[in-house]
């Protein structure tokens, strides 16, 4: 059997040492380079977000109401609608009673399988309690994300042969709203946008993120084939 010289010892130890260092450095480079892009994206999501603003879909002067105002659904507390959806109830409202649609298209499925109403129902029950007849209503009662919101609402304005909408949600939500209805063919969409006032920024802005990141990857797959 033949042992190694010490000096062959040294040699391959040293050569293990720069292979290892060599393997730190590169995973050194590609975590700062993952690290750089997800901050990078995030800036880039944020800057999406407020830019909704200054987009004519939300600024320019409605010439004539549209068929449907759409609410996008967010959680009911027990059987009534959350502060966040309360917000958004109030602004469809202020647009009805100025005419700026027709009829109210109430979006949102069940929070959970035991829940008593749908988001749509709960919506509903609000409205009607602030005066507004059962007969301005349509329900869509199964959406469970903003896609389907929107996907679901353009079906069922389809089948009554209703072509223009006026979305309305929170600001921050906005230009994801407006970028999934155009993907999704609306004609010419728009947007009636309100501040939140009662929820927390910083978990909410990290929420958004997050959804405007899987909207993108769906947009991806919406181009592919992979969701319809």
């Amino acid at each position: 059997m033949r042992y190694a010289k010490p000096s062959e010892n040294g040699l391959l130890g040293k050569t293990q040492k720069k292979r290892s260092g060599s393997v730190r450095k590169r995973m050194f480079r590609w975590g700062l380079v993952i690290f750089l892009l997800g901050i990078g994206w995030m800036l880039f999501t944020l800057a999406q977000i407020g830019s909704v603003e200054r987009n004519p879909a939300a600024n320019s002067a409605i010439s004539e109401p549209a068929d449907v105002g759409i609410v996008l659904g967010a959680a009911l507390w027990g059987d009534e609608p959350s502060p966040g959806l309360r917000e958004r109830l109030e602004q469809s409202l202020k647009d009805f009673e100025a005419g700026k649609f027709h009829l109210f298209l109430l979006t949102g499925g069940l929070d959970t399988p035991h829940s008593k109403y749908t988001e749509a129902e709960g919506m509903a029950n609000y409205l009607e309690a602030h005066g507004v007849p059962r007969d301005k209503m349509l329900l869509e009662n199964k959406a469970t994300s903003t896609y389907e919101n929107l996907k679901f609402s353009r079906e069922l304005m389809m089948e009554r042969g209703l072509t223009s909408a006026l979305i309305v949600t929170h600001t921050y939500h906005g230009n994801r709203a407006l970028e999934i209805a155009r993907a999704l063919d609306y004609e010419e969409p728009r947007l009636s946008l309100t501040e939140t006032k009662v929820l927390k920024p910083i978990p909410n802005t990290v929420r958004e993120i997050l959804a405007y990141t899987k909207w993108k990857l769906d947009q991806i797959g919406l181009a592919i084939g992979l969701i319809r």
